[in-house]
């Protein structure tokens, strides 16, 4: 019996080894590749440059006031539409002393040149009357009261112009009434009641009281590398998608490719500008990331194939695929059009019908193990 377990031992351990030398001259041999087989299809080829920007309105305009002082009330608030001409906001004029000491002045020396011109007028009126002084030398005191008196009123109007912003000569228009110059939508009103604004001037561009756009005019406004500036024309379509919107494009065409390139983090980039048209139905914002697709060029319904699956020579002249041939496989040379980074136009060379290597399969580790 003991014999018996010596022999069956003896033959397992030889059966173990024999499978082991075997298994592992299976591991050795390498298999034939398997290749996925891919046949040309119809396509259309789009060949295209992303450009990164924004959506921008194409006026937009800063509406600043004429004079300083405090924002005494606002007539408007952000997305508000508004037209030329429109008020946005009043301001309430914080006189300077020196202008307004030199106003009062100025109100008191006409006061009291109309009163020594009245005075002289009225003692030589009733001489005029009875004949004793000449028509002209009366006329003379006429004129020179009729002068105080408008030199009154201008004083009076100076005054009331340093001190309240509008005066009796300009009637209801005042400069302390900011209005709107365009029709548009307000987009920002960066200032509250309360607020000091400083008039706009030759030294000073004055405070911001609100932002006015036309939102039914909006431009793409973003930048090409210098790579691909040399492809794109003024006139090409432009389609357009913003991140914030899903499932949403616009269509655009672009209108302005800036003539100098400006450094970018070490890339050379050009500006460009797309007008934007706007579906009806359709809403977009001002600052809104966008990405810009210029379509460089378009092949419609044409033959097309994996541009992984060609070959090209080390001068860039010429292309080849490997076609089916039995159960070996012909290289064979094609003429190629245009190509979107995926798929590439096939203009001769195989036909429609002709199957080509493709990527090799990767075989499954699992089917390699041994049994255990």
């Amino acid at each position: 019996m003991k014999r018996i377990i010596k022999y069956a031992l003896l033959f397992l351990l030889a059966f173990l080894f024999i499978w082991t030398l075997w298994f592992l001259y299976q591991k050795s041999v390498s298999k034939p590749p398997v290749f996925n087989l891919v046949k040309p299809k119809v396509a259309t080829i789009v060949q295209k440059t992303v450009a990164n920007g924004t959506i921008e309105p194409r006026q937009e305009i800063d509406i600043k006031p004429v004079v300083s002082g405090v924002i005494r009330q606002l007539f408007v608030e952000a997305g508000q539409k508004v037209k030329k001409g429109d008020q946005l906001a009043a301001v309430q004029i914080v006189p300077d002393m020196l202008s307004l000491s030199q106003a009062e002045s100025r109100v008191n020396s006409a006061a009291i040149a109309v009163s020594n011109a009245r005075m002289n007028y009225d003692r030589n009126k009733p001489l005029a009357d009875k004949g004793v002084i000449s028509a002209s030398e009366m006329q003379t005191y006429d004129i020179a009261l009729r002068n105080a008196m408008q030199e009154q009123e201008a004083a009076q109007d100076a005054l009331q112009l340093v001190r309240d912003g509008i005066s009796k000569s300009t009637g209801s228009a005042s400069n302390t009434i900011v209005r709107s110059t365009i029709d548009g939508m307000v987009l920002d009103v960066p200032v509250k009641v309360g607020s000091s604004v400083i008039e706009r001037n030759n030294f000073n561009e004055g405070t911001t009281i609100a932002t006015v756009a036309d939102m039914n005019d909006l431009i793409f406004k973003g930048n090409v590398d210098e790579s691909e500036i040399g492809k794109v024309r003024l006139g090409m379509p432009v389609v357009i998608t913003v991140g914030a919107i899903d499932s949403a494009s616009w269509d655009a065409e672009l209108e302005y490719i800036a003539p100098k390139g400006v450094e970018n983090n070490g890339a050379i980039q050009f500006e460009i500008r797309a007008a934007v048209k706007v579906k009806e139905g359709q809403t977009l914002r001002a600052g809104y990331s966008a990405n810009a697709d210029i379509v460089l060029a378009r092949r419609d319904s044409v033959r097309a194939i994996p541009e992984s699956v060609i070959t090209f020579n080390g001068s860039g002249d010429s292309a080849f695929v490997e076609v089916k041939n039995g159960k070996d496989w012909k290289k064979t040379y094609v003429k190629t059009g245009l190509s979107d980074g995926v798929n590439i136009e096939v203009l001769g060379g195989i036909g429609d019908t002709t199957t080509l290597k493709g990527a090799m399969k990767v075989m499954e580790e699992g089917n390699q193990r041994p049994p255990m």
